[in-house]
């Protein structure tokens, strides 16, 4: 396979660097505006090739397939560009700016027969792997809630807040876990800054069956934290991405409750048993992120983080922006 790759800011060297070292790609032509990146790459990536016009990159016949690792307010234009061309198309996160323009791609993507993958990179780790399997095999049980805190000091981007920038990331392991559409959103957030965008921001989401989850996200933070807790009627999994051994934890830990109708009364037992750590294979997330994308496309197939998902992120982060703006008002989805 041919692959091009339109952005060599920060993220798009490391989808550089797993193409080279993939023996399925057999020709990697990279493209940014930006003459200092264009050179950077190629001194450290001496095969590839590099142009400063992506119309020229997607003019080329040779290409498969396009990665797109640009701010999200080109999305768009890009992807939609690359599918006209007869390009496959995997496209960071969040998949476009708009549910609207999401819904539009998709479409056009089905009408060209054409694979679209959206570059949410954490579905490919071992640890959400892992957690995926816990729950799916039953050993968590029904869930109770999904709770998230990702926070750092900085970085402060220049198009969009805090909820765009940092939680994709995990409504797109909840979306991935869970498996369902959210029934409402509720948003509240501040900008300390005065850019005009939040800093700091909550989300709170509803499904069926009294399942919640919560979502904290801050630019504002003194320390870097990366964790969520999922609680289930079985096991609760605590989820660390900052630790570098048990980044996964199952705790033998909840509650059971029993109700005395002819007494009326509710007795609750508290449950608290053993914690362990699975263990966890250490294959590079975006490795296997690149490598569904080459296989979804060679069998003709959705891939795991399919266009269709990156919708369904889009559709809650949307729903965030008219949340906040009406005063936190919940926003049915």
């Amino acid at each position: 396979m041919k692959l091009g790759i339109i952005g060599l800011g920060y993220w798009g060297p490391n989808i550089v660097r797993n193409a080279i070292m993939n023996p399925e790609i057999t020709r990697v032509v990279c493209c940014d505006r930006d003459p200092e990146r264009l050179g950077n790459i190629q001194r450290t990536f001496s095969t590839v090739e590099t142009c400063a016009d992506a119309d020229v990159l997607l003019q080329d016949s040779e290409i498969d397939a396009v990665a797109i690792i640009t701010p999200v307010f080109a999305h768009y234009d890009l992807a939609k560009k690359a599918l006209l061309a007869g390009k496959h198309i995997l496209v960071e996160k969040p998949f476009m700016s708009t549910v609207q323009q999401a819904e539009e791609i998709l479409e056009l993507a089905e009408k060209h027969q054409r694979i679209v993958m959206v570059d949410h990179t954490f579905i490919f780790t071992p640890a959400v792997r892992k957690i995926k399997e816990l729950y799916q095999s039953g050993v968590l049980g029904d869930l109770y809630y999904f709770d998230s805190v990702r926070v750092n000091l900085g970085l402060f981007q220049r198009d969009v807040n805090v909820i765009w920038d940092l939680a994709p990331h995990d409504f797109s392991i909840m979306h991935h876990i869970i498996g369902k559409r959210p029934v409402s959103v509720r948003a509240m957030g501040s900008d300390h800054v005065g850019k005009g965008m939040e800093d700091v921001a909550y989300v709170h989401v509803e499904f069926e069956n009294n399942l919640i989850a919560h979502f904290h996200v801050n630019w504002l933070s003194p320390v870097k934290v990366r964790r969520m807790l999922i609680a289930g009627t079985k096991k609760m999994v605590l989820y660390d991405d900052m630790e570098n051994v048990e980044k996964v934890r199952v705790f033998d830990k909840g509650i059971d409750v029993n109700t005395r109708e002819a007494e009326y009364q509710m007795l609750v037992n508290y449950r608290s048993g053993e914690m362990y750590s699975p263990v966890l294979d250490n294959t590079e997330a975006l490795k296997a992120l690149l490598q569904e994308f080459i296989d979804a496309i060679q069998e003709n197939r959705q891939p795991l983080t399919s266009g269709q998902d990156g919708l369904e992120v889009v559709r809650i982060l949307e729903a965030t922006q008219v949340s906040i703006k009406n005063d936190s008002k919940k926003i049915n989805l």
